[in-house]
């Protein structure tokens, strides 16, 4: 890892921060300015059926209160569907994507009718429907306006690269990279023209980020976006993977469980110094 860092904080705009994110914001923006580095703030609303803008107002406004400070313009994702499209269109022209026209529905009653379906990090595995239909099929279905994601050919995939896979992970060294696991996944859809997964290490690449700290959860989605990396020609910074805050019941702390915001402790007369402190004491 170089001597100097770039590293960043990304959180999506659906919904106000909380403990858990100031924990993760803190040991990013700290790891920057303790090695003299970059700290970049980037928000992922690539999701817009869940991303609302006052949530990304309330994101800067928090972070500031808070007592952090980034380098440079913050980057909105769902500005720069073009710079994702190109990367797509970089692996169609290879002949490592495949368009699925399954819906969500068609897909689990095929994984419920397996039984024994293996699961991945993002849930039960692709069965690969869509990637066993012939080229006259596909251009057919998508002549008609038949709507249909993006998926990674994981096989092709493996077999155009040449070696094994590591990424490097601080305070443990090389992790060999296990991509499938994650069987065929979604790089696009209608809705969505980017995944997290593609989105995500596209914008480490050409940020200049040269440690991705992110929480432990994130930690397997490491072995798909090396992948990535190599097949786009982009560099590898390497990761730090921390601990998720938890409450008194051991339950990580969540939005869709409302833990507490920091808009709602700093309404409570918190001051954003005893945020702080209550950020690392909540770490285990």
């Amino acid at each position: 890892m170089p001597a100097t860092i770039t590293t960043r904080f990304a959180p999506s705009p659906t919904g106000l921060l909380h403990l858990g994110h100031a924990y993760s914001a803190l040991r990013a923006w700290r790891a920057a300015r303790e090695a003299g580095g970059r700290f970049l703030l980037r928000l992922e609303d690539i999701d817009a059926t869940r991303c609302r803008p006052e949530f990304a107002a309330a994101i800067l406004e928090d972070l500031a209160w808070l007592g952090l400070d980034w380098d440079g313009p913050v980057r909105v994702q769902s500005e720069h569907w073009g710079e994702y499209r190109r990367a797509l269109d970089r692996l169609a022209a290879r002949g490592l994507l495949y368009p699925c026209f399954c819906t969500r529905a068609e897909i689990l009653r095929e994984v419920a009718q397996a039984g024994q379906a293996p699961h991945g990090p993002d849930g039960p595995l692709y069965p690969g429907t869509c990637r066993r239909l012939s080229p006259r099929e596909r251009e057919a279905r998508q002549a008609v306006g038949e709507p249909f994601a993006l998926r990674l050919d994981m096989a092709a995939a493996l077999a155009a690269i040449s070696s094994p896979l590591f990424f490097e992970e601080v305070g443990e060294g090389r992790i060999r990279c296990d991509p499938a696991q994650f069987g065929d996944p979604v790089l696009a859809r209608k809705e969505m023209p980017g995944s997290y997964h593609l989105c995500v290490t596209h914008d480490d690449a050409l940020q200049g980020v040269t440690l991705v700290t992110r929480g432990e959860d994130l930690k397997p989605a490491t072995h798909l976006h090396r992948l990535l990396q190599v097949l786009l020609g982009w560099p590898a910074p390497a990761y730090a993977h921390h601990p998720l805050l938890r409450d008194a019941s051991g339950r990580r702390l969540a939005k869709r469980d409302r833990a507490p915001t920091l808009r709602a402790l700093r309404e409570a007369g918190r001051s954003s110094e005893e945020v702080q402190a209550l950020a690392g004491e909540a770490h285990p």
